[in-house]
């Protein structure tokens, strides 16, 4: 054995002897950003473009929560460049001791360099790490940064990645104060650089509520044929807004809030019925933690918290989050119990009459907000925060204020234990059903629903469910289909509208219990996306209303109760043709108008002449034709997935190799609830404004 193992060491160390120093990449300045910008900026998709306008804004918006600013102004300029300017201190220019070039530019090409890691520059920040505005240098273009300070006017160019084009340089003297970054996003990282509009409003609407006494303004110049990239409107001494585009035919709107917390609470719930009117609200510093919290009930069955850390969305909760629910539910234990409040249970507290977290949260709006000097997040994107100390901050300002607040206010206290004690009751009801249901599909055996044609495979990450709709649909798919890794379940009609439906009503449904079923993850307090059967769910409809209208409740469906499978990316929507088109022997699918028309042009009629006529060289005239000539090309409209046989729905619907997906993806989770609510909901004046307002924008099937 001795001698085996002495032949072997030198084949060992063969194998690593090319292992070397030359062998270690060592990537220089913002190269690293450019090689993983995912790192930094999760992704470079949309979320990640948009990522970069929120990078520089914060810089500004740090001005602001250190009282150094009160102005902020974004703007979307032709040629994919956006611009944000502030009326803060401005960046420093002098030549910084450690690199020996401007500090301006030390901060713009230099990763982990800025002033938030102590000192005095900023109290309290967004920033962590240093990287932000040397990120979106690196991924950027062109890159020009403008400062205002100390009575001068300086200016510093970078191109392609953050290489900076000469030194910082004054260009005149100026009485003004504030920072200005003009960037250009690369197309070389990011393939689509469109910014959405209605994602910068809503995200500068919610920072404008955080921080008190800021006015922020959002110009879209894109369509302006001339913007000079000198011009900021607050500079030129005029106001922001719709004022500062004067002569400009521009959109643009102005935010700016002296409610902070509540107004933005009161906004989230201006289309759903309060159970009582007064917003609660607390700001209080705790051991060093800023700690800011609003809360108002609503008539509803779903809770909307949001979780922010020095302004910073968390869109993940964190440290935060768990100190406001364990103080929540604690509170609302202890009122109950000692009976100071009218309405809540009698049992003198005890404990099968205790509400869970799970009530306390039902039908709650809420907004938790701390400040920190020092603050960790759990990744660059900062989705979740992790400062251990931002929990027993929020858990002792929240509980005692709360706590003085149901004392002080029995009314609105008597609303919320009636709203939460209603949960209570449906949460046992709701189990009591659900235990029922799952205990009967065991002793009969019906661990998968009739309706179900199950995939051969049980590799869930290679498994696809088809949720289709109707028998007829159902059977097609079913033979059509590859059976070792795709299964079908039909559904029979439009499922139930859970917008406002409890669980022990959704498991009520057939349709609802036999998807729930399929999908193995369960439901409620139990589910279990770990457990999810299919790593691939497409909703495959009719291209109709109807179809459509189904779409839609199960969108709501997966919305409310498996959101986790959305957030997952585990849930896609089938684009099935609209048309076949038959050229000759050919045969041609159109997934729209455009489409047919580039394939047949304008002048073919749908579905004249037949199939059969043309095989028969049957004389016909329509638009653009003679009579006498036979007609080679024939259009079929499919109204619904029956029309197809099973060999057209696997190669235009079916088939990985040829068929169109549409990923389902949530870029702002609590603009999607506020529009499920507003939609799916019980407030008709706010549907049918909402259907007036945006009727231009549908697309109709007539």
């Amino acid at each position: 054995m001795a001698e085996k193992k002495a032949k072997k060491a030198p084949e060992k160390a063969a194998k690593t002897g090319s292992y070397g120093a030359s062998d270690i990449t060592v990537l220089e300045g913002l190269e690293a950003v450019r090689r993983r910008p995912g790192m930094y900026i999760g992704t470079t998709g949309t979320a990640g473009l948009h990522h970069l306008v929120w990078e520089v804004f914060d810089n500004s918006r740090d001005e602001a929560m250190g009282d150094f600013a009160n102005d902020v102004e974004v703007a979307l300029l032709p040629d994919n460049r956006i611009r944000v300017a502030d009326n803060g201190r401005g960046i420093p220019v002098e030549i910084h001791p450690k690199t020996k070039v401007s500090t301006l530019e030390t901060v713009m090409t230099m990763l982990h360099a800025g002033g938030k890691f102590g000192g005095e520059g900023y109290k309290v920040s967004g920033g962590l790490h240093g990287v932000g505005v040397s990120v979106v240098n690196a991924l950027s273009t062109r890159l020009r940064a403008e400062v205002h300070r100390d009575g001068g006017q300086y200016i510093q160019e970078y191109k392609n990645g953050g290489k900076p084009v000469g030194k910082t340089k004054k260009i005149g003297t100026s009485k003004l104060h504030g920072t200005i970054i003009t960037f250009e996003s690369d197309p070389s990282i990011f393939p689509d650089r469109e910014l959405n509009w209605d994602t910068i409003v809503s995200h500068m609407r919610q920072q404008a509520y955080l921080v008190k006494g800021l006015r922020i303004s959002i110009l879209d110049l894109r369509k302006v044929e001339k913007v000079d990239d000198e011009e900021v409107f607050y500079l030129r001494d005029l106001p922001v807004g719709a004022s500062g585009t004067k002569g400009l035919d521009a959109p643009s709107v102005t935010f700016y809030f002296e409610g902070g917390l509540r107004s933005l609470v009161s906004f989230q719930n201006h289309h759903l019925e309060t159970i009582h009117k007064t917003v609660f609200y607390v700001e209080k510093e705790q051991d060093g933690v800023h700690v800011e919290v609003a809360l108002q009930y609503v008539d509803d069955i779903t809770s909307r918290i949001s979780a922010f850390a020095n302004n910073i969305y968390n869109a993940e909760g964190g440290t935060h989050i768990t100190g406001f629910k364990t103080a929540l539910t604690r509170t609302l234990n202890s009122h109950n119990g000692n009976g100071s409040a009218k309405g809540g249970s009698s049992s003198g507290g005890k404990e099968s009459d205790s509400f869970t977290g799970d009530d306390a949260l039902e039908g709650l709006t809420a907004v938790v907000s701390v400040k920190l000097r020092e603050i960790q997040f759990e990744g660059q994107t900062k989705g979740k925060l992790g400062s251990v100390e931002a929990r027993g901050a929020v858990e002792t300002v929240f509980g005692e204020a709360f706590s003085t607040f149901l004392e002080e206010h029995p009314e609105e206290a008597r609303a919320i234990f009636g709203k939460i004690t209603l949960a209570m009751k449906a949460r046992k009801a709701a189990k009591a059903a659900k235990d029922s249901i799952m205990r009967k599909g065991a002793l009969d055996g019906m661990t998968l629903p009739g309706k179900l044609a199950d995939c051969q495979t049980k590799d869930a990450s290679e498994s696809e469910l088809f949720i289709v709709e109707g028998d007829s649909a159902g059977g097609t798919a079913k033979m059509g289909r590859d059976r070792r890794i795709q299964a079908v379940l039909p559904l029979r009609g439009k499922i139930l509208n859970i917008e406002r439906a409890r669980i022990d009503k959704m498991l009520a449904s057939e349709q609802i219990r036999n998807l729930v079923v399929a999908l193995g993850t369960a439901i409620g307090d139990i589910f279990d996306v770990t457990k999810l059967r299919y790593h691939k769910i497409i909703i495959a409809t009719d291209a109709d209303v109807d179809g459509a209208h189904i779409r839609t409740l199960l969108l709501t469906l997966f919305f409310r109760h498996f959101r986790p499978v959305v957030d997952g990316g585990f849930l896609y929507i089938a684009q099935p043709p609209l048309f076949k088109v038959r050229k000759g022997k050919e045969i041609h699918y159109a997934y729209s108008d455009d489409e047919r028309i580039k394939l047949v042009g304008k002048d073919v009629p749908l579905e004249a002449p037949t199939l059969d006529e043309v095989d028969a060289g049957v004389p016909t005239s329509d638009e653009g034709r003679s009579v006498g000539k036979v007609a080679k090309v024939s259009v079929q409209r499919y109204k619904g997935l029956g029309e197809m046989n099973s060999e057209e729905l696997w190669e235009t619907t079916m088939d990985p190799a040829r068929r169109i997906l549409l990923q389902v993806s949530i870029e702002d989770a609590q603009e999607a609830d506020m529009v499920f609510d507003m939609l799916m909901g019980t407030d008709v004046p706010a549907r049918k404004s909402f259907i007036q307002s945006h009727a231009k924008e549908a697309t109709l099937d007539i």
